[in-house]
């Protein structure tokens, strides 16, 4: 058998059934499906069970330990060469695995590790299409989330990854990070020699979160990450890494200057203070318009465009802001990963 996908799964059974009904209608079937339960209240057996007579699935159940740790039940149990390592909320176009299965065998040089870029499905709502817009596009990530133009080298994500079983086991696979876990893997493929490559037509639909509160929990958490996987692998924290930070601190600078010139108009010379209240919006306003505009063009939708505005902003000052919590807790405290967040990810 030439692929194991592997997915780990929490509290999320109607996502796993479009994942695996989207497996079902791969156009290439050389293939093993393993789900992993990590411990829900909400279990996806009976779903699976529905595919069991139209896909190779296998089923497990464990206790709650994290995605990285589900992921390394599952390979253990693996019998493809290749690990395919998907998100519970990913759908596969039909020539997803024919993609992948093309690009090994027409690369000129061995394949170990890859990933693909991931895209919006025409049935996402719009501030799921917002949402996935804020991830991938140039103006919010650098385009460091698999796309062709980035500001950073590719590290596959685990919304869409694989890599040689043998290889996988000899790294130990994933660390019990929770959030950064996949990053932390794919720096610790290339620390072993090997160089993950982005195959651009092997993508998936992701749908990520579906409103902005979740998707502020979520970004939050990475930027979270960031500084804990500087820790880990010392030097990988690029510019692009930082200019979510660079962006909250300016905009509070910028909406904290607004709101003193407020306060002073009301106490000294109005026109004296008149350009403090509205100077330090045009900047915000002219991004918001860059933004609006970008994804107004790509998404065909003005709706989309306009919500994309809070999405950005929620990507970029979310990360910014678990960025400054773990800077302070790990660089100035000098509290270790487990100690610093162990109510929020080990507990």
């Amino acid at each position: 058998m030439k692929y194991s996908i592997i997915v780990p799964v929490y509290n999320r059974p109607d996502e796993v059934d479009e994942l695996l009904q989207s497996l079902c209608d791969q156009t290439a079937k050389d293939f093993e499906v393993l789900i992993v339960e990590d411990g829900s209240q909400r279990d996806c057996k009976a779903v699976v069970d529905k595919y069991g007579d139209r896909l190779d699935v296998k089923y497990f159940m464990k206790q709650n330990s994290g995605p990285g740790q589900s992921r390394n039940y599952g390979a253990e149990r693996a019998s493809g060469e290749y690990l395919l390592i998907l998100d519970s909320d990913v759908v596969l176009p039909t020539g997803y695995l024919e993609a992948v299965d093309r690009s090994i065998i027409s690369s000129p040089s061995p394949i170990v590790a890859f990933g693909g870029p991931d895209a919006a499905h025409p049935s996402f709502t719009p501030v799921q299409k917002a949402i996935s817009y804020s991830m991938t596009s140039f103006f919010t990530t650098g385009g460091i989330r698999g796309g062709k133009a980035k500001l950073d080298k590719f590290y596959p994500r685990s919304f869409n990854m694989g890599i040689r079983r043998d290889v996988y086991l000899q790294l130990g696979g994933f660390s019990k990070m929770r959030f950064g876990e996949d990053i932390d893997f794919s720096y610790r493929i290339v620390e072993a020699g090997y160089q993950p490559r982005l195959f651009p037509e092997a993508w998936v639909w992701h749908k990520r979160r579906t409103d902005f509160r979740k998707f502020f929990r979520q970004v939050y958490n990475s930027g979270i990450a960031r500084i804990n996987l500087e820790k880990r692998h010392p030097g990988t924290m690029k510019l692009v890494h930082l200019l979510p930070t660079v962006f909250t601190v300016g905009v509070s600078g910028l909406i904290l200057i607004s709101a003193v010139g407020r306060a002073l108009m009301h106490y000294v010379d109005r026109d004296q203070f008149y350009w403090m209240c509205f100077a330090p919006w045009i900047p915000i306003i002219l991004y918001s318009m860059l933004i609006c505009i970008d994804s107004t063009i790509k998404n065909r939708s003005l709706k989309v465009g306009l919500l994309s505005i809070p999405a950005a902003f929620v990507q970029l000052m979310g990360y910014g802001l678990g960025f400054i919590e773990s800077w302070w807790k790990r660089c100035v405290l000098k509290q270790d990963e487990f100690t610093a967040f162990e109510k929020n990810f080990y507990k």
